[in-house]
């Protein structure tokens, strides 16, 4: 079992590899949701380089208004410095590219150990890699957006993307992983 959930895995990998590459490389997602450059980016850039000098997700608000209220109607600004420069992106792609193989593979391996009545199901267990696109969905992107984080629009385009690329990834997994035969006594 360990051969077919590790080749399941795999072929589950270079589905995610794929996907990615057609929604980032070529549609511009990732690029659209989380680079956004704004027109003043040198001088912002200045003054966040001086105020901003250990990692981490910074909140910037308005002021406050004389009865210590935050004003209605005024934005709410969300900075997010991970303490790197694009120096180490290479780097940081060789660890994406693993983890886009082990994800898969320790969900076919998860999908190994269902039941019987799961593994004999090939709608099953398709569900079942929907169902971790779901849970991506929901406790990742959905609740990351609002004050300082994403826009709801943009939340759901992530949601949805995690649940699709789940479910192609469940289809190639789903069709290389079978219930164990038990020979007859």
């Amino acid at each position: 079992m360990f051969k077919k959930v590790l080749i399941a895995g795999l072929l589950g990998g270079i589905v995610l590899i794929a996907w990615t590459f057609v929604v980032n490389g070529l549609f511009g997602l990732n690029a659209r949701i989380n680079m956004k450059q704004i027109e003043a980016e040198r001088e912002v850039y200045d003054v966040l380089k001086k105020q901003i000098v250990a990692p981490g997700r910074y909140i910037c608000n308005p002021e406050l208004t004389s009865e210590g209220r935050f004003p209605e109607g005024e934005p709410v600004f969300s900075i997010l410095y991970g303490g790197v420069g694009h120096e180490i992106a290479g780097r940081f792609a060789i660890v994406g590219f693993i983890l886009f193989f082990l994800a898969p593979i320790l969900a076919a391996w998860m999908l190994s150990h269902a039941s019987t009545r799961v593994l004999s199901s090939y709608p099953r267990k398709v569900l079942f890699f929907v169902m971790i696109g779901l849970l991506f969905a929901l406790f990742g992107d959905l609740t990351d957006f609002g004050i300082g984080g994403y826009p709801a629009r943009d939340a759901i385009i992530l949601a949805v993307h995690h649940i699709v690329v789940w479910t192609l990834v469940g289809l190639v997994i789903s069709w290389r992983i079978k219930p164990e035969r038990t020979d007859p006594a």
